[in-house]
Order: structure tokens, then C-alpha cells, then sequence
């Protein structure tokens, strides 16, 4: 009987905590930016809202903007966030969120063809982001400090 009630009692556990919504996704917000000889990087999330993150991303050289990205983080149709990205203002791409800790997310599509894993990880005023494949190869990385 004991061994029961510990089951229903994970599973209640499991269940009212559900997968990581919007908020709990608030550590990114910000304006982040990163720059090396010249050559500048910046992302910059909204607060969650109504049930999403809305962000951009851009970088460039001087004065000159070379790229451009539309960002948002918002539940897919079972509830488990997605990061939606629209580089360049091209058609959305959507990834999954496969992991989450207080600080960190994991979010992937293997059926993209590059990237197919996107990690954001926090620290403190740092914010760094990686791509990869969906293998961890071919990875890029941005480190960013809050502005």
C-alpha cells in the first residue's frame, strides 16, 4: 500500500508542476550583446506576456546591420513551450523545448537543417547562446553581458 501511495504522490507531483511554461523561461529577458573587433551582437527579449517571449536578435559591424532575427517563445499545441525563429523575417522555424532547469534551456528540431539544437544558459549578467547540430557538432556560440 505504501509503495502505491509514493506513485500516486509522484504522479500528482509530475502533474502539478507540468511542463516549463513562458515564465518560468523569464531569466532570458533582457537586452544582451556581445561585440569583438567591431563586429556586434545583440539579443533582446520582452518580458513574458500573455503567454509568450517576444524577442529579436540582430548583428553587424559599425553602424551597418548585417543580420536579423524575430523570436518568440510560446506554448505548442501540448502545452510544452516552442522557440519560434524567423531569421532574416523568412517563414518561422519552430523548436521544441526538450530541456529546462532554472537558468537553462534546450530547445531542438532534427528536422531542420541548421541549426537543430538551440541552448541558452544563464549566468548571472551572462547570458550564453549555442547552435548546433542536433549531435552538438558544428556548434557556435555568443556570449553575452547584460546591457
Amino acid at each position: 500500500m505504501a509503495k502505491w501511495l509514493v506513485i500516486a504522490a509522484a504522479a500528482l507531483i509530475g502533474a502539478a508542476q507540468g511542463p516549463a511554461g513562458q515564465n518560468d523561461l523569464c531569466w532570458i529577458s533582457g537586452r544582451w550583446q556581445t561585440e569583438t573587433r567591431g563586429r556586434w551582437t545583440e539579443e533582446v527579449w520582452a518580458e513574458p506576456r500573455g503567454g509568450m517571449l517576444i524577442g529579436f536578435s540582430r548583428s553587424g559591424e559599425g553602424d551597418r546591420v548585417g543580420e536579423f532575427e524575430f523570436l518568440r517563445i510560446q506554448a505548442g499545441a501540448d502545452g510544452v513551450p516552442v522557440y519560434i525563429a524567423q531569421p532574416g523575417g523568412r517563414a518561422p522555424v519552430a523548436f521544441r523545448l526538450t530541456a529546462a532547469s532554472g537558468t537553462g534551456a534546450t530547445f531542438e528540431n532534427p528536422a531542420h537543417d541548421y541549426p537543430q539544437r538551440i541552448v541558452y544558459r544563464r549566468d548571472g549578467e551572462t547570458l550564453v547562446a549555442t547552435i548546433s547540430a542536433i549531435d552538438g557538432a558544428n556548434a557556435m556560440q555568443w556570449t553575452y553581458r547584460r546591457r
